[in-house]
């Protein structure tokens, strides 16, 4: 994904791009239910994974992310360069994609389940996180 930061004093004002890596933990009770296929289980990874990848990773992979206060009325006139863009009412900073993941992931997880963290790495060794107990 990329991005650019908004009068921003550094380089990262200009578009450009990270390999962001993303990490979502979810707390609940396992599954009491011997001989179930799910027995033991907070929830099944593949439906957590299918669920994050249809609601986050589909939408923002390749994607451009950009404040609704950047100039943005170029960038439909681009086509296909910029065909995938997210407007947002933020500045698209890692710390605050973590916040806007978190409210998207939240309302979607079964009753029984909470997000407990969102960590964003932006590169291998810097990187943003939410807790729920902090919100």
């Amino acid at each position: 994904m990329s991005h650019a930061l908004l009068n921003y004093d550094g380089l990262c004002r200009n578009i450009h791009g990270h390999s962001y890596k993303l990490q979502i933990t979810v707390a609940g009770e396992p599954m009491k239910a011997p001989g179930s296929p799910k027995d033991g289980m907070v929830i099944d990874f593949s439906i957590l994974k299918k669920l994050i990848q249809e609601q986050i990773i589909s939408k923002l992979d390749h994607s451009l992310m950009i404040n609704e206060n950047a100039p943005t009325d170029k960038l439909d006139a681009l086509g296909q360069m910029y065909e995938r863009h997210q407007v947002v009412p933020f500045q698209p900073t890692s710390e605050n994609m973590v916040v806007y993941i978190a409210e998207i992931v939240k309302p979607l997880l079964p009753e029984h389940i909470e997000l407990f963290s969102v960590r964003l790495y932006e590169t291998s060794n810097s990187f943003a996180e939410w807790y729920a107990e902090d919100n």
